[in-house]
């Protein structure tokens, strides 16, 4: 289980081993979005939110400590959860993957600042002190970043539009 709760051993670099499983899961989205879309993305985010939802149980349990730092299967959740708009984008418009590179950048540091500053129901859900609150934060701050992709992804084409 271990295994799986630090995304690969990911989560046991230093610092900041949350900021690296976000940055390990984007290239694992790219994969999933290039061979299935954004579905292939929102099926690969459920499974791995119900196993990783065991997987930091069983490591929390294991280690002592509700939210361990190493645990980073969360953060893998979250940021496919951001990324969804970049995806569905692709799907709408027919763009490359990556010519879409803003909204990476965006779901990345959007993810990464609700993860860091647990506003509203992120805060409430890591307040839980267990696995599913564990989980769950990153859920909301996955969606609460999506949401931060769309709108700017709007601002800018309608800024693109007035030039």
């Amino acid at each position: 289980m271990r295994l799986i709760a630090t995304f690969f051993y990911v989560g046991l670099l230093r610092p900041a081993p949350g900021t690296w499983g976000s940055l390990a899961a984007l290239p694992v989205a790219w994969v999933i979005l290039t061979l299935g879309g954004w579905a292939a993305l929102v099926v690969a985010t459920t499974i791995v939110f119900f196993v990783g939802l065991e997987a930091a149980r069983t490591e929390a349990e294991a280690s002592g400590d509700h939210d361990p730092s190493h645990v980073v299967i969360d953060e893998v959740v979250g940021q496919w959860i951001a990324l969804l708009p970049v995806g569905i984008g692709v799907a709408m418009t027919g763009a490359n993957l990556l010519a879409l590179w803003p909204g990476w950048v965006a779901a990345f540091a959007l993810f990464r600042v609700f993860d860091i500053l647990k506003p509203g129901p992120v805060g409430r859900a890591d307040r839980r002190g267990d696995a599913t609150g564990l989980m769950m934060d990153d859920v909301w701050a996955g969606a609460f970043a999506a949401i931060g992709v769309v709108v700017l992804a709007v601002l800018a084409h309608a800024g693109m539009r007035l030039l």
